[in-house]
């Protein structure tokens, strides 16, 4: 597959960022990468606002790529349609190219939504879960917001945006994940049922 890049070279130079995130540039792509500051840049571009799900949905996808080739890579993603858990599947997709268009990504729908997300070509399938520990934290935090600001006001997007900002900078893909191996062939049934056994 031909990978058709629209940049020659990212933007990488921190003083062509606003200030909250160039504050984090060098260091974060320091201790990430170039390609992990790409992916949640872009997936944020897209997303419309600096968002905590959405980031860590790069992360995860960007993760993912790590373990098998993203070409024709298909993920079952179990954070539902709603937000903000469902914010997601905006990460996984631009960080994995396995977007709505190619027909590579689909997300469950459930009441019981998870940042939780299947993996699979026709080597391997696999499901990657945020740690239980970083979603309550995750949770506890945006509970927090949501007191000091009421939901859906400009004090809490903007306490969403901090809060996204140093999850961007503290959480490091490598860590913050539990990886289940999954028998080839695995599709959502399997993929929830294999979430459940692993407590994730």
């Amino acid at each position: 597959m031909i990978h058709n890049d629209v940049f020659d070279t990212f933007p990488l130079s921190a003083d062509l960022y606003a200030a909250d995130v160039a504050a984090i540039c060098e260091r974060t792509i320091a201790r990430y990468g170039s390609d992990e500051w790409r992916k949640v840049t872009l997936t944020n571009a897209l997303h419309g606002h600096l968002g905590i799900y959405s980031t860590l949905g790069a992360k995860m996808g960007l993760r993912a790529c790590e373990e098998m080739a993203r070409d024709e890579m298909e993920i079952i993603s179990l954070a539902g349609s709603r937000p903000p858990m469902s914010c997601m599947n905006d990460g996984l997709q631009v960080a994995t190219g396995s977007t709505l268009g190619h027909g590579l990504i689909t997300a469950t729908l459930s009441h019981n939504p998870r940042p939780v997300a299947l993996f699979h070509t026709s080597e391997r399938s696999f499901l990657l879960a945020l740690k239980s520990t970083h979603l309550r934290r995750i949770q506890h935090d945006i509970a927090e917001c949501i007191l000091r600001n009421g939901p859906d006001s400009e004090g809490y997007w903007a306490d969403v945006r901090s809060l996204a900002i140093g999850y961007w900078e503290q959480m490091d893909r490598h860590e913050i994940f539990d990886l289940v191996p999954l028998p080839i062939g695995s599709r959502s049934v399997s993929a929830k049922s294999s979430a459940a056994r692993a407590n994730v």
